[in-house]
């Protein structure tokens, strides 16, 4: 018997579509069901072109639309309608009282607002396009989504169909209960695109209450460790990556993969190759052959290689493809894969590939979320230029240099604090990185250069750190090693000691005026 109480028969439908795809699918049972439609504007004369019976909202209201379409749909016959509790006894008189008659379905979907922005319109249209009446009509169906049932996308008509189906053109409470929650989401995600949006024009990068929105774009198989669960979000579909084959990303995988691309996407166009571990680069080069800018970022630390994640700045080619499959990568990206790269790394069924080239980064924002809180910062991508750096020491750079210095510098700042990176030409030779001490991280370096190079007496060696010296060994550690160029952010107590270490030694010295941390 109770549940027989959850059981809603649908008689009067209002529909408000935006979006009109697939609607004869819905139609076609209303009508089977004798379920009345109330609709207006392009709805209404899409039903009507399709052969179904309508009425329209101004005759069932007996109000003219006004405002150009602005006001249509707010009017207390259509929101008691569907607001009325069926079991309150003074709601019931109320209706009576005015003649109102229930609204058991509504089937709204909102003006394109989203894509409205993506077209860059101006601000009059975007405006225009800020839908009033769907948004209200929706929560108030949700609210009320024990007498009444609410579709708020056209994904949903087929469950809804087969629910009606089901059960002789009615619904149950645990189905109304969960379209309730969906249209909550697309109200929620509509208003957070449009405070974004007018948020962004007034230039409020913090407001006092903020909303985050994002469409659910993949669950991984788990999180960080297989007894965590995962999801990842996409706050904009344009210019996504794609995968080409292989398994499903994991979190990890994501990580590395974005970690990867932050490197790869600040090289110059069709140029450079990074290979991420654990969100670490373990390599990266630029050089215009593809082959030896692979073969330099592999060798940086070949050993920490195994497993990583490969990030091509460009195309990826047969040649390239046939060195490539002879490691053991987890996942590849790159700006394209021709035919023949990718039937010979499609063999490897597992091997994740990622088209990048329509990735387009956007980032507004950056969050990291602990403890019911949201740390949130705008993201640490300042296109450097020679004015940004200072040279400090007696021995000056030439410009090959300091392009070079520069590049090591780019590599630094997305390696894991503390960070210390060692070059030659523009490749890494040796990666210091995650250290509690800069001093650790400067040895780290040093050893995997002296383990993995075969350098030579007049190879020219260059560092980078992330933060500055704050003493002297940490410079004079990579000077003993073979180091003759050096650049890092000012800011210490001791920068004038270094600096004067820096000379005594005849080493080139440039600050940068900016740090770059990465935790």
């Amino acid at each position: 018997m109770g549940i027989r109480k959850n059981i809603i028969k649908i008689n009067t439908a209002l529909i408000s579509l935006s979006d009109k795809s697939n609607l004869k699918l819905i139609l076609k049972y209303l009508e089977q069901f004798k379920v009345s439609i109330i609709s207006s504007g392009g709805t209404y004369k899409a039903i009507k072109r399709l052969g179904y019976k309508c009425i329209e909202v101004s005759k069932f209201t007996n109000v003219n639309e006004i405002l150009d379409g602005r006001v249509k749909t707010l009017h207390p016959k259509i929101h008691a309608g569907i607001l009325n509790v069926r079991n309150n006894s003074k709601h019931q008189k109320q209706m009576k009282l005015y003649d109102y008659s229930n609204i058991d379905l509504v089937i709204v979907n909102f003006y394109p607002f989203e894509n409205t922005l993506k077209r860059n319109s101006k601000h009059e249209e975007i405006i225009e396009n800020i839908d009033i009446g769907g948004p209200t009509m929706i929560r108030s169906a949700a609210k009320n989504y024990k007498d009444v049932v609410v579709i708020s996308s056209s994904k949903q008509y087929e469950k809804f169909v087969n629910e009606i189906k089901k059960n002789s053109g009615s619904t149950t409470l645990d189905f109304r209960e969960k379209l309730a929650a969906d249209a909550f989401m697309e109200t929620a995600y509509y208003e957070s695109k449009i405070f974004g949006y007018i948020n962004e024009k007034v230039k409020n990068v913090f407001p006092l209450k903020n909303i985050f929105s994002g469409k659910l774009r993949d669950i991984p198989r788990y999180g960080e460790n297989p007894h965590q669960k995962a999801a990842i979000y996409d706050q904009d579909n344009e210019g996504r990556i794609f995968q080409l084959n292989g398994k499903k990303l994991s979190y990890n995988n994501y990580n590395d993969l974005y970690a990867a691309l932050s490197i790869t996407k600040s090289f110059p166009k069709n140029l450079g190759v990074a290979i991420i571990k654990h969100a670490n680069p373990c390599g990266v080069s630029i050089n215009s052959n593809k082959i030896k800018c692979f073969n330099e970022a592999l060798m940086s630390d070949p050993i920490s290689a195994y497993g990583g994640i490969l990030s091509c700045n460009f195309k990826i080619n047969s040649n390239l493809a046939k060195k490539i499959k002879k490691i053991f990568f987890e996942v590849i990206i790159a700006n394209g894969f021709d035919k023949k790269s990718l039937t010979i790394l499609r063999k490897k069924k597992n091997l994740r590939l990622i088209d990048s080239s329509n990735l387009k980064e956007n980032i507004k924002l950056n969050f990291t979320s602990r403890f019911n809180s949201i740390l949130v910062q705008d993201p640490d991508n300042i296109i450097y230029s020679k004015n940004d750096f200072k040279v400090v020491s007696k021995r000056k750079p030439n410009n090959k240099t300091l392009s070079k210095l520069i590049f090591a510098f780019n590599v630094c700042r997305n390696v894991k604090s503390n960070a210390v990176v060692i070059t030659k030409d523009y490749q890494t030779v040796g990666i210091g990185s995650g250290q509690p001490s800069r001093l650790d991280s400067c040895k780290i370096a040093i050893d995997k250069m002296r383990k993995f190079q075969k350098l030579k007496n007049n190879d020219q060696l260059l560092a980078a750190s992330d933060a500055f010296f704050p003493f002297v060994d940490g410079i004079e550690t990579l000077i003993q090693a073979g180091v003759t160029a050096i650049i890092q952010p000012y800011g210490s107590i001791n920068d004038k000691e270094v600096i004067k270490f820096a000379n005594k030694t005849n080493t080139i010295l440039v600050f940068s005026k900016t740090r770059h941390f990465n935790h």
